[in-house]
């Protein structure tokens, strides 16, 4: 196999390998890279190409704080959790390049679901439990079945609700690119009331620009006579579209926008010929693996300080309680519950590690 580096800004051989793997994901896309790269990161791609065809590989995320520089690797590497050839020549190459970065350290968030005999593997490679950045369980619906199937699975009242915003005036459209700072005083609205974290009015805006005229994204706006209720944007590469920003309204809420704007999402991603919806991110604490009509799920205690900044689910007040109520909203529009293997780390500095985890904010939530 033949090692591929790649720093361009755009790469369609990398994003066609993403997006046809079954562990591609849209943060290991050239366009996420390039988007990240305009906020304060730099993306390298790290590949292994057998004759013309990429096989492996590992978009990894740098940036540079005042203790030095860290590495990432979001949702990647792109890599079948059963292939032990590729593994070990893989990593091998990640940590090559993230040492010539002067990395502090190398943290991994593979796409695979939980499987203890996968932790053990990487730990023979050096890696150890770390902390997570994106959300390590959430709920995928399936896509495939018709939209009247996809509706079918829903709790009744989600059914229910989707169809009384539409006779109480609601109405779900694309944001133009002139409601942008719109979207964005909804998202600081929302971020006072529910106490998370969001990244500035410039970093949706270059999302919305990236994305949205690709056709790789989406902007909605819920409104009733003008005035804006609630609002998500969504994602889709390959297979799988994504709900990863949402702000909502305390106005009008008996309205059920949010329950609109969800299934106009569903309908928006099914269209672009995605098979998997994922609603990113529910507590880790959930159990079982599907969350309607089945008996498998149990809610158990959990603490608040889980709670993703830029959570997409805080958009969504018809239950309290940090990602409980995220939990107990998104549940009711069917899905299964996946939980992957979490996020790993390789140190290379030890003191400056230690400095960094104690100095600086966590590297968390952070989408």
């Amino acid at each position: 196999m033949q090692l591929v580096l790649s720093r361009a800004e755009t790469d369609p051989a990398w994003d066609q390998f993403v997006a046809a793997s079954p562990y591609g994901h849209l943060l290991q896309s050239s366009a996420w890279g390039a988007f990240k790269s305009a906020h304060g990161w730099r993306a390298l791609r790290v590949g292994l190409r057998d004759g013309e065809q990429i096989v492996a590989g590992a978009q990894v995320l740098f940036r540079h704080l005042p203790v030095g520089t860290v590495a990432y690797i979001p949702r990647g590497p792109v890599l079948a959790p059963d292939d032990p050839a590729c593994w070990a020549a893989l990593f091998d190459e990640v940590q090559r390049a993230a040492r010539a970065a002067g990395a502090i350290f190398l943290k991994v968030e593979p796409p695979w679901e939980d499987d203890p005999g996968l932790e053990t593997r990487l730990a023979a490679l050096g890696f150890r439990v770390g902390r997570t950045v994106q959300p390590r369980s959430t709920i995928c619906l399936d896509l495939t079945p018709t939209l009247d199937d996809i509706l079918a699975q829903m709790k009744p009242k989600w059914r229910y609700n989707i169809r009384l915003a539409a006779r109480k005036g609601v109405q779900v459209r694309p944001a133009t690119e002139a409601e942008l700072p719109a979207f964005y005083a909804l998202m600081q609205a929302t971020s006072q009331r529910d106490g998370f974290a969001i990244h500035d009015a410039r970093y949706y805006a270059d999302a919305w620009r990236r994305f949205v005229p690709t056709g790789q994204g989406e902007l909605f706006l819920a409104t009733f006579e003008d005035d804006l209720l609630g609002a998500i944007m969504v994602f889709a590469l390959g297979r799988t579209a994504i709900y990863m920003y949402g702000a909502s309204s305390d106005r009008e809420r008996n309205r059920m926008p949010n329950h609109l704007l969800q299934w106009t999402a569903i309908q928006w991603a099914k269209a672009h010929g995605c098979t998997v919806y994922d609603l990113w991110g529910i507590p880790d604490q959930v159990q079982g693996t599907q969350v309607h009509r089945y008996t498998g799920t149990q809610v158990q205690d959990t603490e608040e300080g889980d709670h993703q900044a830029d959570s997409p689910g805080t958009s969504n007040h018809e239950s309290e309680g940090g990602l409980w109520g995220v939990w107990r909203f998104k549940q009711g529009f069917g899905g299964r519950v996946v939980r992957f293997i979490g996020a790993f780390e390789v140190v290379y500095r030890p003191v400056l590690y230690w400095l960094g985890m104690r100095l600086l904010p966590r590297l968390r939530g952070r989408t």
